[in-house]
């Protein structure tokens, strides 16, 4: 249940990074309330799989579901370019978080 709870909270953190992009700054209201509501959310998820997962473990995970989230959002929503080396990296942290799981004892 804990990894499920991880995944959700950086299904979150994405949420957040694509609404404070759409909130210019925070001058935009919706996109700034859901960017706060999310970040809360997200928080409060990564805080409840920590009373499982190693701390190291966790983090990671959820910092990199964001951040490869992040990243196809902004290929496939924003239009953002995807050249090679930027698709060599998303791998890279791909085959980071895989090896991380792999290696998590839970």
């Amino acid at each position: 249940m804990a990894w499920f709870i991880l995944i959700v909270a950086g299904l979150f953190e994405v949420v957040w990074a694509f609404s404070m992009k759409q909130s210019e700054g925070f001058t935009r209201f919706w996109p700034s309330l859901v960017t706060l509501v999310a970040m809360g959310v997200s928080f409060a998820l990564l805080a409840w799989s920590m009373r499982v997962l190693p701390l190291g473990t966790a983090y990671v995970v959820w910092t990199g579901i964001g951040a490869l989230g992040a990243f196809l959002v902004g290929i496939l929503v924003l239009g953002e370019p995807a050249n090679a080396l930027r698709l060599i990296a998303a791998f890279l942290i791909l085959s980071g978080l895989a090896l991380m799981k792999l290696s998590s004892p839970i």
